[in-house]
């Protein structure tokens, strides 16, 4: 539950209150339906009044912390995605169906094990496994309580791949994730293909770029990155770049090697994208 369904849980609980006191009137009405009656009006009234304050004070605590958590979690530095994890598991205490926070949630847990790798960080393939598969607990909560919305089914695929990050590509096979990782990034993409700036689309070229033989098809992957190329989204991550000179850069002739040299360039120029990829990216370039 978000804090819009919070209000409407208020406005309820408010109709509830102001029904009791209706019917309480009635009972005191026969002796005095002068004095009485008022006295409980004026308490049905403070009732009200003090019942939208209680409320309302929910609300924007609940707001206050969301809005910190999501701070937290766009730094993008590891103590401060735990500091993020932490305030979204305590709003979930207070309501657990509240899907901001469970999305936000698998969002975290995912770029907890995400950073953790670039930064190869002390047991960074321990942590991928543990925080992968939270991710992917919480997006498949997310995706039961909002099953028409992309969060879900994006953040679970992107954990399956943190998750394969720490356990290996194979294991992750050998527990069907490359059928449900697929499905996700396909249902992602058929309902907001734009959302994270071309996310799905991204996805599902370095799903089928990164997916072992006989899955593994490079054309497919390729068809998607030409796709986001096209799109508004394009260089809304260093990604957008890296992923298709990869592909590119291997192919036969000197057009492909151009154009993952112009890629390359632009990744490494980039205002957006990590330490790790900027390096990784003046890397490939150096093999071309």
């Amino acid at each position: 539950m978000g804090v819009c369904q919070m209000k409407k849980r208020r406005g309820i609980i408010l109709w509830l209150v102001l029904i009791s006191v209706l019917f309480v009137i009635p009972a005191f009405a026969a002796d005095d339906a002068g004095s009485a009656g008022e006295e409980i009006l004026q308490e049905g009234s403070e009732m009200l009044q003090e019942g939208s304050e209680m409320i309302e004070d929910v609300v924007s605590g609940q707001q206050a912390m969301m809005e910190k958590a999501n701070a937290l979690l766009a730094t993008k530095e590891l103590d401060k995605i735990t500091q993020a994890i932490s305030i979204y598991e305590e709003i979930l205490k207070n309501d657990p169906d509240d899907f901001e926070a469970t999305w936000h949630l698998a969002k975290a847990y995912r770029d907890y094990g995400y950073h953790g790798w670039q930064k190869r960080v002390s047991g960074w393939e321990d942590n991928c496994a543990k925080y992968g598969k939270l991710g992917m607990k919480s997006a498949q909560k997310a995706i039961s309580l909002e099953p028409e919305k992309v969060q879900g089914y994006y953040f679970y695929a992107l954990s399956v791949g943190v998750y394969s990050d720490g356990v290996g590509i194979f294991t992750a096979l050998r527990e069907g994730l490359k059928d449900k990782t697929q499905e996700n990034l396909e249902t992602a993409y058929k309902i907001d293909k734009g959302f994270d700036k071309g996310g799905p689309i991204l996805g599902l070229g370095r799903f089928w770029q990164k997916v072992p033989w006989p899955y593994h098809d490079e054309d497919k992957a390729m068809k998607y990155y030409r796709e986001l190329m096209k799109s508004e989204y394009f260089g809304g991550h260093v990604e957008h770049y890296i992923y298709p000179a990869e592909i590119l850069m291997d192919q036969w002739g000197s057009e492909p090697k151009k154009e993952a040299r112009s890629l390359l360039k632009k990744a490494i120029n980039s205002p957006i994208g990590s330490d790790y990829w900027k390096s990784y990216a003046r890397q490939l370039l150096a093999d071309l």
